[in-house]
């Protein structure tokens, strides 16, 4: 679990991984947001959003193994979501995955997403 989890709410941890994106602090925020999701209290209500940030952090961190894996779960919890699917479509992309790639971008148009 992170530290700074130890003296703040899940929640407030959410707001401070938005934080540190928005600085472009992408592994800090997806630590922070890694330990939302271990956290035993997390509220369900928001749990979509962490997931989201988090395939976003990876994402935006080079990390694309754990962005595909962290979009896929939040396309299953959000199956319409259809910034996940382009998000998920770029990252199979990057890593070499094209055929995979090609069926998430055509539902990201489906969902109504630019690409």
């Amino acid at each position: 679990m992170n530290l700074s989890m130890l003296h703040q709410s899940p929640y407030d941890a959410w707001r401070w991984a938005e934080e540190q994106f928005s600085q472009r602090d992408y592994i800090g925020a997806a630590r922070t947001l890694e330990g939302i999701l271990e956290h035993p209290e997390a509220d369900v209500s928001y749990l979509a959003q962490v997931r989201e940030l988090l395939a976003r952090s990876y994402y935006h961190s080079a990390r694309l193994a754990p962005a595909v894996n962290a979009s896929r779960e939040a396309l299953l919890a959000d199956p319409t979501n259809g910034y996940m699917a382009l998000l998920l479509s770029r990252a199979l992309e990057r890593q070499g995955n094209k055929e995979e790639a090609a069926k998430y971008r055509l539902r990201a148009e489906t969902l109504g997403e630019e690409v």
